[in-house]
């Protein structure tokens, strides 16, 4: 993995713009119902968007109010992919990643995740599987405010990265940075947005 990157915080107005944006796209994805998402999801990434033929893939085990990838990382594994999943770091870090398979044990990690604990292997992930709050057409994310994930991708260059989420997640303008990276491409429980070249 390539040494992190210094990044510069968000100028005032921006930090602002993101913030309020934040704000309001938590509380519309609280108010989301969208039975069988999980699945659906699942579907059109293995149909529309599969990672890369043997890459091993960096999912993340979900919380709170995000969609449910699980379904999803069952069939990658089941079709041969190494699964991995995010360790958060100190502040200003990239995330770590740690290989792992269903039926191992998960710990508690930072911020109320589920990691693999501290003996499993350290990875470098081909591919991604990246969370996210908000997202627009552009295939720019608006995280949780932490950076991690653009640090992440600016320390693996060339891995592919794919963003999940309910489709009512969709916003008009992610406001953005120079440090912010866009994904590769989106992927929902009603298609896939395809953001690359």
């Amino acid at each position: 993995m390539a040494a992190p990157q210094a990044f510069q915080s968000d100028p005032p107005a921006l930090a602002a713009e993101k913030a309020a944006l934040r704000r309001a796209a938590l509380a519309a994805r609280a108010a989301l119902r969208v039975p069988g998402a999980a699945e659906a999801l699942a579907q059109v990434v293995l149909r529309e968007c599969p990672p890369p033929r043997g890459a091993l893939v960096a999912g993340f085990w979900p919380m709170g109010d995000e969609i449910d990838i699980r379904p999803l990382l069952h069939r990658l594994e089941a079709a041969g992919h190494a699964l991995a999943l995010p360790v958060t770091p100190a502040r200003g870090q990239p995330l770590v990643f740690r290989r792992w398979r269903f039926g191992q044990p998960l710990v508690p990690g930072r911020f109320g995740t589920s990691v693999p604990p501290e003996e499993a292997e350290t990875v470098a992930p081909e591919a991604l599987l990246v969370p996210l709050l908000a997202f627009d057409a552009t295939g720019l994310r608006l995280g949780y405010g932490g950076g991690y994930y653009d640090r992440t991708l600016a320390s693996l260059p060339g891995a592919w990265a794919l963003g999940v989420a309910f489709a009512g997640q969709q916003v008009a303008k992610v406001p953005a940075g120079t440090h912010d990276v866009p994904l590769n491409g989106i992927a929902t429980e009603a298609g896939f947005f395809r953001t690359e070249g």
